[in-house]
């Protein structure tokens, strides 16, 4: 029996370990730290167009990569940190094999929680997607979009799929079912209500009509790769484009270098989200 067929017979303490993925991948902190100082690298090698203003609160700005082709696709990549951890600064160098292959690319940051709801988080990735609407094209992008993300990231990726400034979408290792999230840890600085768990679960949420592709690997917790799986299925069933990508031997924090390498599996999938 799965970890959540069983979930409503299981202790806290087992609730909160299928979901902490830095306690289930022993060099988390080594991985993250070589991400966060492999990104400030990136981002001052890359330095035009940074933490451009998008909203009011202190985390609302972009990162922009354009590429000298202002018609080029563009990645725009949603950092995770299951909503409540991290900055956009700490992931840029997560779209450098996309960035490597011609692609512009884009990094918007949001308010956490416990400063934001989730429903507040949603709402700012959205006015974060109508400011590059307006402004990207005078910063150089003006392609078209793909919106993409890792684990919190992920989320966002699905719930904002139908913004009409995005063509398609690729959610890595993202959380798409909230019901079990409340009963965790991590709801003490999220505060999920029941009306969000029900609005702004992706798996109970209306399904867009544009490709979303899943990538999990398949050495995360059963929590996330269910997710991935099961969230492909319904839009299958439905007759909705986009690929379930299980990436062999991938934790949750190495799946993200499919993306960072310019022959990464994800990298290379990419193109295929706009035909």
């Amino acid at each position: 029996m799965s970890v959540m067929a069983r979930w409503g017979l299981l202790s806290q303490a087992e609730r909160d370990t299928a979901y902490n993925n830095s306690a289930a991948v022993a060099d988390s902190p080594v991985l993250n730290a070589a991400r966060e100082v492999a990104s400030s690298a990136f981002r001052a090698a890359n330095g035009m167009h940074l933490d451009l203003r998008y909203g009011k609160r202190e985390r609302n700005t972009w990162d922009l990569f354009p590429q000298a082709d202002p018609d080029a696709p563009c990645i725009v990549f949603i950092h995770g940190g299951y909503w409540q951890r991290n900055s956009k600064d700490q992931f840029a160098n997560l779209i450098a094999g996309p960035y490597t292959r011609g692609w512009a690319a884009a990094l918007p940051g949001y308010t956490l929680a416990p400063d934001a709801s989730l429903s507040e988080i949603v709402a700012e990735i959205n006015a974060a997607l109508d400011w590059l609407a307006a402004h990207g094209p005078a910063h150089g992008i003006n392609g078209p979009v793909v919106l993409s993300g890792w684990s919190a990231g992920g989320h966002l990726t699905a719930m904002c799929l139908g913004h009409r400034l995005v063509k398609a979408g690729l959610a890595i290792s993202g959380i798409f079912e909230l019901g079990p999230v409340r009963d965790t840890y991590l709801n003490e600085k999220l505060r999920l209500t029941e009306q969000e768990v029900v609005t702004l679960s992706p798996m109970r949420s209306p399904m867009v009509d544009k490709p979303l592709a899943f990538a999990y690997g398949t050495a995360e917790l059963p929590p996330l790769v269910s997710d991935s799986r099961d969230l492909h299925a319904l839009r299958s069933a439905a007759h909705l484009p986009g690929a379930l990508i299980p990436v062999p031997r991938a934790n949750h924090f190495t799946i993200v270098h499919e993306l960072r390498d310019p022959e990464g599996v994800l990298t290379r999938y990419l193109p295929l989200l706009l035909g």
